[in-house]
């Protein structure tokens, strides 16, 4: 709760309620202390309703929570109604949950002392001013999140004794050091494997699937052939750029606009500079740059010089220069004596922050202002765009009130703009094409208002480029027919039979190795970790459930995605002992599981003993 008010404070309060928020999911927000709504109840929990307002704030706390995590991927979900539906539904069990700790705590007779609570407020650092508690701050605080000071008290009260049911909890949790270094030992293990693969590719053309097979699949698994709800749409679209496509410019108003505008077209003049520094601010460094001043000024190459004393390395490899500089680029002392040189000149000694320079101007490219004949196109294409802006801020204007007046078609709107109604073809939420992919416009297109079969209200596309969508087409979320997935499932089930015949050829390798065979090409690996990634993870996976026989050869088969492999595994490795951090590591991950099925194991008793009746979809 405090997490709303300051970011990164940690102060003991903060932790206490960061192990609440991590453990009870405690992020939905504090409405729900602050009193009964006069709104219908979204839950009820052994008779304490949860209102529909908390509920709501809850829900939108988690929606900013989401959308902070997630960005523009979150804007894309959040298109799908059901995945809302769901995340809402998440919150409601976590305001649940939170409620029966409540509930448990105040049955065990947790209580938190005003003194404590007074204590934590004095203590929180984002209450504070200069290190001490400043009553102005807490007030202002509070006010901004929508709190008076009794309603913040009980929200303390609440979360605190909430805190020292969950702390009680996980405090009880411990992990045995051995018990970790024993995993720490098995996760560091690594194993010497061979292994054959048999492709199920080559039995592809031996086997054969009957259409009665293929419609008995189709009817065990009506799961896998649902079609997602898909749309094809009609739309109009008003683009600046394909405005100015359409419009002409004068090569005289080009150059109209050229001999009024020459100072947009001039460079920028530039100066190759070259320097010797002498690092320090002091009298010394001083001293020693107006001795090398005066060697120049009695005949010293400046380059050798550079080479020889400047502090700036790089630049004095190269006889002090720099390189080519606009105005204002460098310290303000240094351009001033940079641009104030002719060709072939160098300071006076000129101090920066960096220290002491004297500075020489090796080359200049001056001002110059660009050809008409070489900025002519961009000039008629700054011209044309500028008309088609012009244009479009009306037009749009038109297409927004058309399409609104005229609702059940888009040719009205387009004739009022001068342009077409194109259609998409069909397409689901993951599969819209460029731009009805755009979050904005794809939750538009499966909007209520457009599958009802009104225009949508003006979508924007991009810069100077809107669109006004509606139905064309929809075909609702549902079982796909059998003549449309037929040719999938012949191809799912010819590769089953193939890896079945894969799997007997596999078995048959097995056989032969067991019985001594030494005639087959299997491929070795040393050292296989948990975690290789050069082997394929189901190999992996079974190299590691295998144990290492005394007697006889360990070997056993695993499917993969299209065959098998037999797999050898000759050596398991073990490690003595494993690096004091990483055994931490391991304690504390444990630790965290150990601590969170504790809470949920609670969670679940708590709902198993409650009464909770629902009064919202759920």
């Amino acid at each position: 709760m405090l997490d709303k008010i300051r970011d990164g404070a940690q102060s003991a309060i903060a932790k206490i309620i960061l192990v609440l928020v991590i453990l009870s999911f405690a992020f939905a927000g504090v409405s729900s202390y602050l009193g009964r709504s006069s709104q219908s109840a979204a839950a009820t929990v052994n008779g304490e309703d949860i209102s529909q307002a908390e509920l709501e704030k809850a829900y939108q706390n988690e929606k900013n929570r989401l959308q902070q995590q997630l960005g523009d991927m979150f804007d894309a979900l959040s298109g799908n109604d059901a995945y809302l539906a769901n995340v809402k539904q998440g919150v409601l069990q976590r305001l649940i949950a939170q409620r029966l700790l409540d509930q448990a705590a105040k049955d065990l007779g947790l209580r938190v002392s005003d003194e404590q609570i007074k204590e934590s407020i004095r203590n929180e650092p984002a209450f504070q001013v200069e290190g001490q508690f400043n009553n102005d701050r807490y007030l202002a605080l509070l006010q901004q999140l929508g709190f008076t000071p009794s309603s913040f008290r009980e929200t303390m009260r609440a979360d605190m004794s909430r805190s020292q049911l969950i702390n009680a909890l996980i405090g009880s949790e411990f992990v045995l050091k051995g018990e970790a270094s024993q995993l720490a030992k098995l996760q560091a293990q690594t194993r010497d494997i061979r292994l054959l693969k048999v492709n199920s590719e080559p039995f592809l053309g031996d086997v054969k699937v009957t259409d009665d097979e293929l419609k008995q699949f189709y009817d065990a698994n009506p799961d896998q052939f649902q079609r997602p709800e898909m749309v094809s749409l009609e739309y109009v679209e008003l683009s600046a750029k394909a405005l100015a496509d359409k419009i002409n410019v004068s090569d005289a108003d080009a150059q109209a606009y050229y001999d009024e505008h020459k100072a947009e077209y001039k460079t920028v003049e530039k100066r190759l500079a070259a320097h010797i520094l002498i690092t320090g601010d002091d009298a010394a460094a001083k001293a020693k740059a107006e001795a090398i001043h005066k060697q120049l000024q009695d005949g010293a190459d400046f380059a050798a010089l550079a080479k020889q004393d400047s502090k700036d390395t790089l630049s004095a490899e190269k006889g002090g220069e720099l390189g080519w500089f606009e105005p204002g680029v460098m310290d303000p002392e240094f351009d001033k004596a940079l641009f104030a040189l002719k060709k072939g000149e160098y300071s006076d000694v000129v101090q920066t922050s960096y220290g002491f320079h004297i500075i020489k101007v090796l080359d200049i490219q001056p001002s110059v202002i660009a050809a008409f004949a070489d900025v002519k196109d961009k000039i008629l294409d700054k011209l044309k765009m500028d008309k088609a802006v012009n244009q479009f801020y009306g037009l749009q204007q038109k297409l927004s009130d058309t399409s609104y007046e005229v609702p059940d078609t888009l040719a009205e709107a387009a004739k009022a703009v001068e342009a077409t109604v194109k259609s998409t073809e069909l397409f689901s939420r993951d599969s819209a094409p460029a731009p009805f992919n755009e979050p904005a416009i794809l939750k538009a297109a499966f909007s209520s208002d457009v599958l009802s079969g009104m225009n949508s209200n003006m979508l924007e596309v991009g810069s100077n480029d809107v669109m006004v969508i509606r139905l064309k087409k929809h075909q609702p979320a549902g079982l796909m027919g059998f003549d449309e997935v037929k040719a999938d499932i012949e191809k799912r089930l010819k590769q089953q039979k193939a890896n079945e015949l894969a799997k007997t050829k596999a078995d048959e390798l097995k056989g032969k190795l067991q019985q001594g065979a030494s005639d087959l090409a299997l491929e070795s690996h040393s050292a296989v970790t948990r975690t290789a990634r050069d082997i394929d993870p189901a190999v992996v996976s079974k190299a590691f459930e295998m144990a290492k026989k005394a007697d006889a050869l360990s070997v056993d088969t695993i499917a993969l995605a299209k065959g098998y492999a037999v797999v050898v595994l000759d050596q398991i490795h073990n490690v003595d002992s494993v690096p004091a951090d990483q055994l931490t590591t391991v304690q504390q991950r444990l630790s965290s599981q150990y601590s969170e099925a504790d809470y949920r194991a609670l969670v679940e008793l708590l709902k198993a003993k409650a009464d909770i009746s629902y009064h919202t979809a759920n």
